[in-house]
């Protein structure tokens, strides 16, 4: 699938040293529009929605954030913790905003699942449907995330 001028403009903000060290592309030599439809298409088949996965890890962020003990157990089945990072990040897609530096560690106890995520995730997942590129530092492979959540 052939690039927009403005999907390559993106592509090249997501490498790595522009906006995070690390970028969030990995590895992953596909084009944006192909990362984004092929992660759409999981959700497809696993019929869910993109909104649903970000509602569900809004949710234990903001319970992890308000924790200031450390890691806590929900439902005896999750373990969050939150850990804070000075300073903002800005979403790689065009429009204002930015966004805590600090990630969640997230543990489904039952089903011995760890993920690790940002806010900037949680903005990605929602409104862009981007779950970051194979093999960079916060990927999150929907089919695990699902699996994880709910």
């Amino acid at each position: 699938m052939k690039q927009t001028p403005e999907e390559k403009k993106i592509q090249e903000r997501m490498k790595p040293g522009i906006l995070t060290l690390h970028g969030f592309l990995g590895n992953d030599t596909r084009y944006l529009n192909e990362i984004i439809s092929s992660d759409a298409e999981t959700l497809a088949k696993l019929n869910i929605t993109q909104n649903e996965i970000a509602e569900r890890m809004n949710f234990f962020t903001k319970q992890a954030f308000e924790s200031y003990d450390g890691a806590i157990t929900l439902e005896n089945i999750y373990q969050v913790e939150y850990r804070s990072v000075r300073g903002r990040v800005i979403c790689p897609f065009p429009e204002p905003g930015s966004y805590q530096k600090g990630f969640v560690t997230f543990t489904n106890l039952k089903k011995n699942i760890t993920l690790i995520w940002t806010p900037l995730n949680i903005h990605m997942i929602k409104k862009h449907c981007f779950f970051e590129g194979k093999n960079s530092q916060h990927r999150l492979e929907p089919k695990i995330l699902i699996d994880a959540l709910f």
